[in-house]
């Protein structure tokens, strides 16, 4: 019998590179505004932006130069939270 319990992390699940992808190209229709510049916050954030073809690489530029996204951050280690 164990005695761990699995607790619900107060945290949103994250969006997957491929569906931000999926949404910048439009293939996926955003269901908002905001879900449409989170997408680009993910391929930017991932690094995907500037891996992909050159038209994704000016348009985070400009998303990011514009004041919708943020550059991305140096992450320390690849893990988004730790226990």
């Amino acid at each position: 019998m164990s005695k761990m319990i699995q607790l619900e992390l107060p945290f949103e699940e994250e969006m997957s590179t491929f569906d931000a992808t999926m949404i910048a190209e439009g293939v996926v229709q955003a269901e908002s505004q905001e879900q449409y510049i989170q997408a680009w916050q993910v391929l930017i954030d991932t690094g995907m932006a500037y891996q992909l073809q050159g038209w994704f690489h000016r348009t985070a530029d400009a998303l990011i130069e514009n004041g919708h996204c943020t550059p991305r951050k140096e992450q320390t280690n690849n893990q988004p939270y730790s226990c």
